[in-house]
């Protein structure tokens, strides 16, 4: 059994999984494309593809994070909710699964 130091930091695991993003109600994402990421430490994120997404209903905020482990952080907001998806655009190597698709925060999801 692998132990924490032992285990790789991050993991994908693509499924075919119906995953459903709403806020206040309104649909913003459908797909059974998600490919979940496992980072220790954090909860598990489900990486939406754009084309899942009502993009037209996003707006691309300013906000930018860095990850040493995935790369730059790029935000989306949802009416009066800032941040509450994010994407990787151009991931480091070995995430370029993730390039491109959505993540949404839990907290903020219906």
């Amino acid at each position: 059994m692998p132990t924490a130091s032992t285990e790789p930091r991050i993991t994908l695991h693509p499924h075919d999984r119906r995953v459903q993003v709403n806020i206040d109600g309104t649909p913003l994402a459908d797909t059974t494309r998600a490919i979940e990421l496992r980072e220790r430490g954090y909860p598990p994120r489900q990486n939406i593809p754009r084309d899942d997404v009502r993009m037209e209903l996003l707006t691309p905020s300013k906000t930018v994070t860095h990850c040493p482990f995935k790369g730059n952080a790029s935000y989306f907001s949802f009416g009066d909710h800032a941040d509450v998806a994010w994407s990787y655009e151009r991931p480091i190597e070995g995430m370029e699964a993730i390039e491109g698709k959505l993540a949404f925060y839990k907290e903020i999801v219906e």
